[in-house]
């Protein structure tokens, strides 16, 4: 792994899968998939999103767990089961990486991600959602990568929080208080502003700036994680809650 100006980057491929703590959505349940029209259980966003920071990651290493932004979009499922590949390619100073089963012209999700830090953006206004205190540990900590397949063994080694963390976080607070029944998450913009540590406790604090409908009922999250009463992480969330 390397995290310098000449850092590169290798597709990363591997079966798709789904956590058992999925299920509590049953969109990510071959039953509930099916109910939904879809052939078999889709993996979860937040999983294809760890397989997508395996070729970031093994390029820039801690600075962009540091200090990096990614935004994710998720365009078609990603089946259990399925070959992925994780296809980046370097344009400048953004790094791209598809998510692809099969046909490299029809991604089904893509990341584009940076190195360049930002400060925390304030909270926009909206409907308030109840604070969370979380422990940092276990799916929640530096083993959600590895249990679902990314094995860089920078997150266990070092004891830092899995970046696939921030958006599970957020995916927490829809499926409490935002979701009504099955639901999909579809795009998240995620911003690095410190390392977290495994065992660490962070407060969650979240917003819904905003409800639309396309394609069901969609809502849109401004989400802040804090440990020790600073920012290490925000996050703009997009779901569609409640499917057609």
């Amino acid at each position: 792994m390397t995290g310098g100006s000449f850092a590169t980057f290798a597709t990363f491929t591997i079966h798709a899968a789904n956590l058992p703590e999925h299920a509590r959505n049953p969109i990510h349940t071959d039953a509930g998939a099916q109910a939904a029209g879809f052939p078999r259980a889709l993996v979860a966003g937040v999983t294809t999103y760890a397989y997508l920071t395996h070729p970031i990651v093994d390029g820039w290493g801690m600075g962009w767990l540091r200090s990096g932004t990614a935004e994710v979009r998720f365009r078609s499922p990603v089946f259990d089961g399925d070959l992925l590949d994780c296809v980046p390619e370097l344009d400048g100073d953004i790094l791209r990486v598809d998510a692809v089963v099969g046909d490299r012209t029809r991604p089904r999700a893509v990341v584009m991600a940076s190195r360049d830090g930002a400060a925390p953006p304030q909270m926009r206004a909206g409907e308030q959602l109840r604070d969370r205190t979380i422990l940092l540990d276990g799916e929640l900590g530096a083993e959600y990568g590895e249990r679902a397949g990314d094995d860089l063994a920078l997150y266990t080694g070092s004891g830092v929080v899995h970046p696939a963390v921030w958006p599970a976080l957020a995916n927490l607070v829809v499926h409490a208080d935002v979701a009504r029944g099955a639901w999909v998450h579809t795009r998240s913009l995620i911003r690095h502003h410190g390392i977290a540590r495994v065992g660490a406790q962070a407060t969650v604090s979240a917003v819904v700036v905003e409800r639309f409908d396309a394609h069901g009922e969609r809502a849109i999250l401004d989400v802040r994680v804090e440990v020790d009463g600073v920012v290490v992480a925000t996050l703009e969330h997009e779901a569609i809650v409640a499917l057609p």
